[in-house]
């Protein structure tokens, strides 16, 4: 445990951190889902650190309190986190949730986070969602739903939500402070890419409700938009 706060590891510090053997968080008993969307949301960015400590409404502060000492704090001070620690956090979030197979079978990450982020420590939903001029949907992250298309063999980020979005018809209401997104890349039988490449920044503009933009032909605001 690291009862001292560390903030998330930036530039030469990740690498000399979180480089080498026995570096990141182990896996056991099918935890892969939840090691990777913690090391995603803490080990380099503090945007989601509220978690760990304010008193949200619906607040468990035991599993606030395991969350930061026994996974976020080590894994940014010294790059490792043991299995035990994870299993620790599962076995609180399979009383919580009344769900007995949370300790030993593969989940989806987005269960993992609405029961985490929802109904144990109360934050509002990060994201905004508007389909085809629909009522609004509210959500903690978005998962990557498309057709394959045969001209993306390795693709970015960027391309992967543009796409998403577009196909689904939808749009974000407003900037989010937090944009979590789920890869169309998960579980052991099936993957639509054999590599994604990380986009360092995500361009977000084509995906605004009500967002002025400028025409691509006399460069004035414009007025319509062509899928």
């Amino acid at each position: 445990q690291a009862t001292d706060s560390f903030p998330p590891l930036r530039n030469e510090a990740a690498v000399h951190v979180l480089r080498g053997r026995m570096k990141g968080i182990q896996g056991h008993c099918n935890s892969c889902y939840m090691d990777a969307a913690l090391f995603s949301l803490f080990s380099c960015t503090s945007v989601l650190d509220s978690m760990l400590f304010k008193p949200f409404p619906l607040c468990d502060r035991n599993v606030q309190s395991i969350l930061r000492d026994e996974i976020v704090n080590p894994l940014r001070k010294t790059g490792f986190v043991r299995a035990r620690s994870v299993m620790h956090l599962r076995e609180q979030l399979t009383e919580k949730g009344q769900c007995s197979s949370f300790t030993n079978a593969e989940k989806d990450p987005e269960e993992f986070l609405n029961l985490i982020m929802h109904q144990i420590l109360g934050i509002e939903p990060l994201l905004k969602l508007q389909s085809g001029g629909r009522k609004e949907q509210d959500c903690y992250c978005y998962q990557i739903f498309m057709d394959k298309q045969e001209d993306l063999v390795v693709p970015d980020v960027q391309q992967l939500v543009e796409h998403s979005f577009l196909s689904s018809n939808l749009k974000l209401v407003e900037i989010p402070s937090c944009f979590i997104i789920q890869m169309p890349r998960f579980g052991k039988e099936y993957k639509m890419f054999s590599k994604i490449i990380p986009s360092l920044e995500l361009d977000i503009t084509d995906l605004l409700l009500d967002s002025p933009r400028e025409c691509c032909l006399c460069g004035d605001v414009a007025t319509l938009e062509c899928s």
